[in-house]
């Protein structure tokens, strides 16, 4: 979709845009045809009857013109709309599809239905307005069930005066559409109607507004909303980025469910844990209750950004009240043929985006849609658990318990992964493999992991009783009893769910108060008086200097988002999929975005008319119909109604830190322009700007901004070149008033980086210091919980090294990572070698470490492109060489860092084991070491690397959505902690199945080896747990290690303040 409109031919594209309307899926049109036949039949028989039938405002009423008024339900199909012709030649610019909504009046000018007259021309019949006075209340059916919703108006007598009824549409510039804290828990802002909508009417001719001399019979909708293709689905990892979705995505239609994650995709490179750990929304991306359309002759979807109602609504599957009209749906560029009109192209073909009110809608009431059944079984199951790990901890939910504190852990542990904790030690089985029984299974020459199978199916011939089993000890006063119902309700938890249709609706004095007005009457879309410019914002009304006409939300996109690389999803290698060294074109949606050339992110607005305003160039003065722009863009002001609205919405939590809305609370003023632009566009949609007059406005005239210079030159030099000589279409994004963008935004990175590492060289780690990894652009924390880094001592890792070359280890990967003849494992595959015979200068090596024994197993290379390695020792003598060779290099000084740091007694490094690689497709993101009561790591380091390449390891932030790539550092290691998630990244330094022919010594290849120590405070609350993780996974430890406590190595100890990993064995 690169050029938006490929598949329409110049004559569709001009003629006639009628023509080009979407065809309605079957069971809508089956739905609407069952809704009109319905609405007929009643319309006849009020006609027969007499009855007067009227909408609008505060009532929904009938009443008998013989009988006064009388308690009347209005159900489902008495309110039926219909459009009618409009041949008025006057309204053509501002008619979307050549019609208009005509109302039939009385002699008393009282409107007798919004949309008067049939397709035929016929209309309702005059009737008199009853004298009573009636007060519209709520009350629900008698049936208990979601079908009392279709009838939930019932009228009876109170205080609603004949003259309110007589004043039939909304005073002119009254709000009829607000932007407010949503009624459903946890949703954020919510859209509402300021006014009432009768079932079946189009939405969009209420909650426009009105205006001064406003008349039905005349105006169309004063706007609709367009929607702006999405070419690329290749926005987020393994692809590009570095994230598994971003915020901005979650405002985008899918066009298939999940279109932006790519989990079905080759193998997923993110972890799988339980949903309610992610602390990031995936918003629409699983959602498919609308569906847009390439063009009309087919079905054919697209990914679509639909700004306006399909991008602010919130959704509900029972309390749903309106749908996407399809009929409404208009394609074409105005008139403008490409290649010859340089604007044909240049915005988006679809517009004419209008919603149907399925149930009747009250004013007050939140506009909802349906996402979707699989959106809503996602969030429903996301919240259930998230709610239910909120409330493990002795029922309290209050912001202090959001967190647990641990010695040396930065800013305490979310107790969300108490959660996750509990799930894997109830997991951990009763029984546990002898050594003798993981060596039967092992030595058959596959390994295998025994977690993984049925009891039944578990392959060892000894087992032993899990003495220590996880379950049968209380952490922390943990306590899973769920929710307690009849708990009062705390601060963070959420409002409870709707379950009446008054429980979605506001006062209007609310509304007003405490949300922000989108629409009331005082501008409507129409063609634009600018040529190339296709349609455009005009005012309806006179407005005055300073006055906000809009206010919008505001989506926060890194500007590579908007690139269009060469993609190829049947690449060979899912890192090739997508080609960054070719871009094909840019997205349609950087015309629609605001941004300053020296920041990387650019911000589009997402509420209803913003997107229709063109470019007027300077302003020329402030007197009336100056030229130049007559609007401009600013934050809110201090103490404004936006400015609290979005203060609350920036800066409130995800999942279980939600807030609620409070109006007593001041919250703070455009917090996003203190944070760094990649803070802020993980919040897309929570910030906002306003637009304001430059000058007081008149009727019928066009808003305009000025897009700025640069977009100027660069329009001007697009559409002054022959059309034959343009290079695709144009795209160039929205200039920024001065002084718009803070400085902290400018000349800054959108790459998550580490600031430790990139102050190693000036400021490098001391040999035991242990530090947080935390992130360059707000010196936060990567995670609370396992990722730290660990300074080793000057020389350690040559030192170990030279050991690893001594002992043959590095000779061994030579020859497996080349694949030579009798070291080339299989997927999976295991086998025992003893290094020290492949030594060259055998008298350089005693004969114990000649005969040591290191087994060796290739990890899952037919699952992912992959060529690694683990080697590890296998008998007691490599065992204890290793760890010796270690504590001679000096790794006793990472062992007394992290125990002081994090206050363990002792610490047992129970495990080692090399990691070497030549090429890497896709990883697996893991964690090594889970629930063991935050006291164990794996500690990596590096041996060989190799120069001048990417970086080699990914660490998956705690938000469970961004990965942060580091290199290996000498002398440096990485402490990965319980829930450590982390993976070998994609790397290529060659392929042994394309290097066979070449005849190279395996010595010759490039290879990557480093070697991770797994180290523990073994005790009681942990003890079963190790055992269960190394139960048979390889590499894996020896298990006879855990059969018993205490252990019967302690490698650091506090108490004596002793290190004896050069002294291995000693109890």
């Amino acid at each position: 979709f690169v050029s938006t409109h490929t598949s329409l031919s110049k004559a569709e594209t001009m003629k006639n845009p009628l023509s080009l309307r979407p065809r309605r899926p079957l069971e809508k049109l089956r739905r609407h045809a069952s809704i009109s036949t319905l609405a007929c039949v009643i319309f006849f028989l009020a006609v027969l009857s007499s009855v007067r039938v009227h909408v609008r405002g505060d009532a929904i009423h009938d009443t008998d013109a013989t009988s006064g008024t009388t308690e009347t339900e209005i159900s489902a199909t008495s309110t039926s709309s219909s459009v009618g012709e409009c041949k008025d030649p006057s309204s053509s610019a501002d008619n979307r599809d050549g019609k208009c909504r005509n109302a039939s009046t009385d002699n008393d000018g009282i409107e007798i239905h919004r949309n008067g007259k049939n397709r035929d021309g016929s209309g309702f019949g005059p009737a008199k307005p009853s004298e009573a006075k009636v007060n519209v209340k709520w009350e629900q059916q008698e049936e208990a069930t979601p079908s009392y919703y279709l009838n939930a108006f019932k009228i009876k007598e109170g205080d609603i005066s004949k003259q309110q009824f007589e004043n039939d549409f909304l005073p002119p510039n009254q709000c009829a559409l607000y932007l407010a804290p949503s009624t459903l828990p946890n949703a954020g802002l919510g859209l509402f109607s300021g006014v009432s909508i009768p079932m079946s009417s189009d939405i969009n001719e209420y909650i426009g507004g009105t205006f001064p001399g406003y008349d039905d019979d005349i105006h169309p909708p004063l706007w609709n909303d367009l929607h702006i293709p999405i070419a690329d689905p290749y926005k987020t990892l393994p692809y590009r980025g570095q994230q598994k979705f971003s915020s901005w995505l979650g405002y985008v239609w899918p066009e298939y469910e999940g279109a932006f994650l790519h989990d079905g995709m080759h193998n997923n490179p993110f972890p799988s844990v339980p949903s309610e750990m992610f602390e990031f929304d995936g918003g629409l991306n699983s959602a498919t209750g609308l569906e847009f359309y390439v063009n009309i002759d087919d079905e054919t979807r697209m990914s679509s950004f639909a700004p306006g109602i399909a991008s602010l609504a919130n959704s509900h599957t029972v309390f749903n009240n309106m749908d996407r009209n399809y009929d409404s749906a208009v394609i074409g560029y105005e008139d403008l043929q490409a290649p010859w009109d340089a604007g044909a192209g240049a915005f988006t073909p679809h517009t004419g985006l209008e919603f149907t009110a399925t149930k009747a809608i009250r004013e007050g009431m939140e506009l909802l849609l349906n996402y979707g059944e699989e959106w809503h079984h996602n969030h429903q199951t996301q919240e259930a658990n998230r709610k239910k790990a909120r409330n493990q901890l002795d029922g309290n939910s209050d912001e202090s318990s959001f967190v647990r504190q641990r010695e040396g852990f930065v800013e305490g542990i979310d107790k969300k992964w108490d959660a996750l904790d509990f799930r894997e030690r109830s997991q951990c089985p009763k029984e546990l493999p002898t050594e003798k029984g993981k060596r039967d299974r092992i030595t058959v020459g596959m390994a295998v992991d025994s977690s993984d199978l049925e009891d039944e199916n578990k392959p060892y011939s000894e087992y032993r009783r899990n003495d220590y089993h996880p379950s049968t000890i209380e952490y922390d006063k943990m306590r899973f009893e769920g929710f307690d119902k009849s708990k009062k309700q705390k601060k963070g938890q959420e409002p409870p769910v709707p379950h009446h249709p008054k429980q979605i609706t506001k006062e209007l004095s609310d509304l007003e108060d405490h949300g922000v007005c989108l629409s009331f009457g005082k501008l409507r879309v129409g063609r634009s008086f600018k040529e190339q410019a296709g349609r455009g914002v005009f005012s309806t009304t006179h407005i005055q200097k300073g006055e906000t006409i809009l206010t919008s939300p505001l989506l926060a996109i890194k500007r590579d988002d908007f690139t269009i690389y060469k993609s190829d999803p049947e690449q060979k290698f899912v890192r090739d999929v997508v080609d960054k060294s070719t871009i094909v074109g840019y997205e349609l949606l950087l015309n629609y975005a605001f941004g300053h050339s020296d920041s990387p992110m650019l911000l589009v607005p997402s509420a209803p008319l913003a997107n229709f305003i063109n470019h007027g160039g300077p302003s020329e003065g402030e007197k009336p119909k100056s030229n130049g722009a007559n609007v401009f863009v600013r934050w809110p002001e201090e103490g404004s109604k936006a400015a609290q609205l979005f203060g609350w919405a920036y800066t409130n939590g995800f999942g279980d830190k939600y807030q609620d809305f409070d109006p007593t609370t001041s919250y703070e003023h455009n917090p996003w322009l203190k944070m760094h632009p990649i803070d802020v566009m993980e919040r897309s949609g929570k910030l906002v700007f306003e637009y304001v007059a430059l000058r007081d406005i008149h009727n019928n005239e066009e808003i305009l901004i000025d897009y700025g210079p640069l977009w100027e030159n660069a329009w001007n030099s697009f559409s002054t070149v022959h059309p034959y000589a343009r290079s695709g279409y144009f795209r160039h994004s929205i200039g920024v008033p001065p002084n718009l963008y803070p400085p902290n935004w400018l000349h800054v990175s959108d790459k998550y980086e580490i600031k430790e590492i990139k102050d190693f060289e000036s400021n490098p780690l001391k040999p035991g210091e242990v530090l947080p990894l935390t992130w360059a652009h707000n010196g936060k924390p990567v995670s609370s919980k396992y990722a730290y880094v660990v300074g080793l001592p000057e020389g350690f890792s040559d030192k170990f090294l030279k050991y690893s070359e001594e002992i043959g280890v590095v000779d061994l990967y030579n020859k497996l990572l080349a694949e030579q003849q009798g070291y080339h494992l299989p997927s999976d595959g295991f086998a025992v070698y003893k290094p020290g015979h492949l030594v060259s200068n055998q008298t350089a090596i005693g004969q114990v470490e000649r005969d040591m024994e290191f087994f060796a197993h290739r990890y899952h290379s037919d699952q992912f492109n992959f060529n690694m390695h683990f080697v590890a020792a296998w008998d007691e003598a490599a065992r204890l060489s290793v760890l010796k060779a270690l504590g001679n290099a000096g790794f006793d000084v990472a062992l007394r860092g992290i125990g002081e740091r994090f206050g363990y007694y002792n610490l047992t490094c129970f495990h080692g084991s090399y990691m070497g690689v030549t090429h890497c497709d896709q990883s697996k993101m893991h964690s090594d070491i889970y629930a063991t009561d935050d006291k164990s790591w794996n500690i990596i380091f590096p041996l060989i690397t190799v120069e001048g390449t990417d970086p080699e390891l990914d660490i998956m932030a705690e938000d469970m959505n961004t990965i942060i790539a580091v290199h290996y550092l000498k002398d440096i290691a990485y402490a990965i902690g319980d829930f450590g998630y982390h993976q070998t990244r994609p790397i290529a330094y060659y392929d042994p199945e394309e290097h066979r022919d070449k005849k190279k010594k395996p010595s010759e290849f490039p290879i990557r080896v480093v070697f991770g120590a797994y180290c523990s405070q073994v005790d009681e609350t942990n003890f079963a747990m190790l055992r269960h993780i190394y139960d048979g996974d390889d590499p894996a430890p020896f298990a006879d290690q855990f059969s018993q406590l205490p252990m019967k190595e302690i490698h650091w100890d506090r108490s004596t303040h002793s290190v004896s990993l050069a002294m291995p064995g000693r109890a």
